[in-house]
């Protein structure tokens, strides 16, 4: 009797340890990224559609607010997303690694804002074969698969940010810009809306400088004040996204160099509070719920077969200290 007590013992702590260990493991979490509140992965057992929703960070409020988006599209089309990214702007690795994970679960379909326009390509490649609608949004790929991209036009509003400073600096002197990167489709085109306005309309405003800082705010107030210690006779930044922007802020703050123009893009409390300061004189607003909102909304109609545009331009607004309170204009900016 003793020895069949003793075996029962030993199997019931067997049995305990090994429900533990599940436990662990069906708890653990992966850094940087995020699932909606009412989005699951895609199981067996899932009579609703799937999409993943690939961001480029969470690093950003930009991508909190392109989260709600996506979530507000799938409570209304019934569908489950889960929204996810890499720590940071800056880890395109980590990013592909997301997308492949994406496809083994067989999704109805995905939507993508690449942080490397072309390292993508072969994985959507493989979507596209096994009929998986790709939906791009903020930063489209240098490839057609895409059904389409539902983004901001980012050369003609960054063509707007280059009109402002020239008004700002008087239409001449030396400028520079501060920029996320020069692999995503976002950060070259508002490097390049930015800069080919400049040379087409302002002549006279001289571009200096471009540094690229990965949208970290650290690392762009770093390169913003080398830019500023080293060219004496500068008159305004450009910061291209809502990290480089605060990144420039604080450069200037730090310097004490309050004669610097600053012109911003996104939103953020940071960039709303030095708006209203005036040490910012502006910035460009896209609609970041707009564009969560149209990603997973294309992705649904994609899935159905139904015709979506090739492009979805979600829009842009310039907004200042003039106008940042006005009801058009708040609800695009995100704290």
């Amino acid at each position: 009797m003793k020895n069949k007590m003793g075996k029962l013992v030993m199997v019931t702590a067997a049995l305990t340890l090994s429900a533990s260990l599940l436990a662990a493991c069906g708890s653990s979490s992966t850094t940087g990224t995020t699932t909606s509140s009412t989005a699951k992965p895609a199981s067996s057992n899932s009579t609703k559609p799937y999409i993943p929703v690939i961001s480029k960070g969470f690093q950003h409020q930009f991508w909190q607010a392109v989260k709600q988006g996506a979530e507000k599209a799938a409570k209304e089309f019934d569908v489950t997303i889960t929204f996810e990214g890499p720590e940071t702007e800056a880890q395109v690795d980590k990013q592909i690694e997301m997308l492949q994970a994406a496809l083994d679960k067989k999704p109805t379909a995905i939507a993508f804002a690449a942080l490397d326009s072309k390292a993508s390509v072969s994985l959507l490649q493989k979507a596209k074969s096994a009929n998986i609608p790709v939906i791009g949004f903020d930063s489209g790929v240098d490839s057609d698969i895409p059904v389409t991209t539902a983004a901001t036009d980012n050369k003609k509003a960054a063509a707007l940010a280059a009109d402002k400073m020239a008004e700002k600096i008087g239409d001449a002197g030396e400028v520079a810009l501060v920029v996320h990167d020069q692999t995503s489709r976002t950060g070259v085109d508002r490097r390049d809306g930015f800069v080919e306005q400049m040379k087409a309309k302002h002549p006279n405003i001289k571009i200096v400088d471009i540094q690229y800082g990965g949208g970290d705010q650290l690392k762009s107030t770093d390169l913003a004040k080398a830019i500023i210690q080293g060219h004496p006779n500068l008159k305004g930044i450009f910061g291209a996204n809502e990290g480089s922007a605060i990144g420039v802020v604080n450069a200037v703050t730090e310097l004490k160099n309050d004669k610097i123009v600053i012109i911003g893009y996104d939103s953020g409390k940071a960039q709303i509070d030095a708006i209203k300061s005036g040490k910012m004189a502006g910035a460009i607003t896209q609609d970041p719920i707009g564009i969560g909102y149209w990603s997973v909304k294309a992705a649904v109609m994609a899935s159905k077969g139904e015709k979506v545009e090739k492009s979805i331009d979600t829009g842009f607004h310039w907004y200042d200290k003039n106008n940042i309170d006005s009801a058009e204009i708040k609800a695009l900016l995100y704290n």
